[in-house]
């Protein structure tokens, strides 16, 4: 790796971000994947997914490892309570699953533009392991595909046991 002491530090800070994130990711996740026993498509989703972004950790891990690097503690506490409160904050909603959807479509364009924001960051720091960043990338793109292409059934599945609901109660 060649870069200058500031270029290193950047890349340190934006791989302790996005460590940080990925956190933030599994939080919100396993407690989506707890309440979906009506939209199993979507569980199955969301369960993939939390095995790619273990993975993707890992990757980041490695990374920090090769530049003597350690993750952020302060970053992954508070990573991870924003993302238990998000992920409990929609709970309460009659529409939850529709709150869920449209938050984790955004979140993965979020980790999309990180991952491309890291990748860049780390050519400049020469850091030439860059293929896992976009493994990385390439995996939260299909995931915001999936979360796009899953908006409009689950909102017409959400309506449906709705209207049974209502239905059955008079």
């Amino acid at each position: 790796m060649t870069s200058s002491s500031a270029t290193r530090d950047i890349l340190v800070a934006g791989l302790h971000n996005t460590h940080a994130l990925e956190m933030e990711a599994l939080q919100i996740m396993n407690r989506q994947v707890e309440r979906l026993q009506n939209y199993p498509e979507l569980e199955q989703a969301l369960r993939a997914h939390i095995r790619e972004t273990e993975e993707q950790r890992r990757r980041i891990e490695e990374a920090m490892s090769e530049l003597q690097a350690t993750p952020s503690t302060i970053k992954e506490a508070i990573f991870g309570l924003m993302g238990n409160v998000a992920a409990i904050a929609h709970t309460t909603a009659k529409d939850e699953i529709l709150k869920n959807m449209f938050a984790n479509h955004a979140f993965e364009n979020y980790e999309i533009a990180a991952y491309k924001s890291l990748i860049v960051i780390a050519e400049a720091a020469g850091y030439r392991n860059v293929s896992g960043f976009q493994q990385s990338l390439r995996e939260e793109e299909a995931m915001a595909q999936r979360m796009k292409d899953l908006i409009e059934p689950i909102t017409r599945k959400y309506i449906s046991l709705e209207q049974r609901e209502t239905t059955a109660s008079h």
